[in-house]
């Protein structure tokens, strides 16, 4: 068995194990965006409120988990960091299919990055089901000297999408938890109660990724 098999079947398999906890509801979140701008520093600081200046590069994909309490509900989310390098798109899109929630994610330093958000865009009509949660998160704003993307700007590219935008750093944790928890409620309204859903508390959800998708929809207007 190859290593990216072994690794990848490693993964499923602790996903799938049966909980240690119980919960309400298991929601798996994707961060997307260009190399560099910060998901991985988004996602340690949440799950683990670690936080660095060293810089490393993720590659093909990692997760991490955190549950949370929300309107009086036990939420388990399941949240993938995956790189932004060209070269890792072809792994990197399996993990689209069965995606709750995808939070693109930009860097406010970086016009490049904020002008790539329409290339995720189609990343995700591509390859994630149709009704997924989006959201729209602009990173580094505590850099204020250094910021070329307003927040004005990006607020209505977000309302032209018809998706939640934020502005957050991992540096000053600004907002940090408000990107999840809003993800997270937002999944919750569009499902419905614990008892709506097909599977019973405490079981994996189990996603449908043979579903068509219409990869023309939802153009960034940006």
């Amino acid at each position: 068995m190859s290593k990216a098999v072994t690794f990848e079947w490693n993964v499923l398999n602790c996903i799938h194990s049966p909980p240690l906890v119980s919960f309400d509801f298991l929601f798996k979140l994707l961060l997307i965006g260009d190399s560099g701008v910060g998901k991985s520093c988004l996602l340690l600081r949440f799950a683990d409120d670690t936080y660095s200046e060293t810089y490393i590069s993720t590659i093909g994909v990692d997760f991490k988990i955190k549950t949370i309490v929300l309107d009086g509900k036990t939420i388990k989310l399941q949240i993938w960091d995956t790189a932004g390098q060209e070269r890792f798109r072809t792994i990197t899109s399996s993990y689209y299919r069965g995606a709750h929630g995808i939070i693109i994610v930009y860097d406010v330093t970086d016009q490049t990055s904020f002008d790539n958000v329409h290339t995720w865009l189609k990343e995700i009509n591509r390859y994630a089901n149709e009704n997924v949660n989006k959201l729209l998160i602009g990173t580094k704003n505590d850099l204020t000297s250094k910021k070329v993307v307003d927040y004005e700007t990006a607020k209505d590219c977000a309302d032209k999408l018809n998706i939640t935008f934020m502005e957050t750093s991992a540096k000053t944790a600004t907002n940090l938890n408000e990107v999840f928890t809003t993800m997270a409620r937002e999944i919750k309204n569009r499902l419905g109660p614990p008892e709506n859903l097909r599977n019973q508390k405490n079981e994996p959800l189990q996603f449908d990724s043979t579903k068509q998708l219409n990869p023309n929809s939802s153009e960034c207007s940006c």
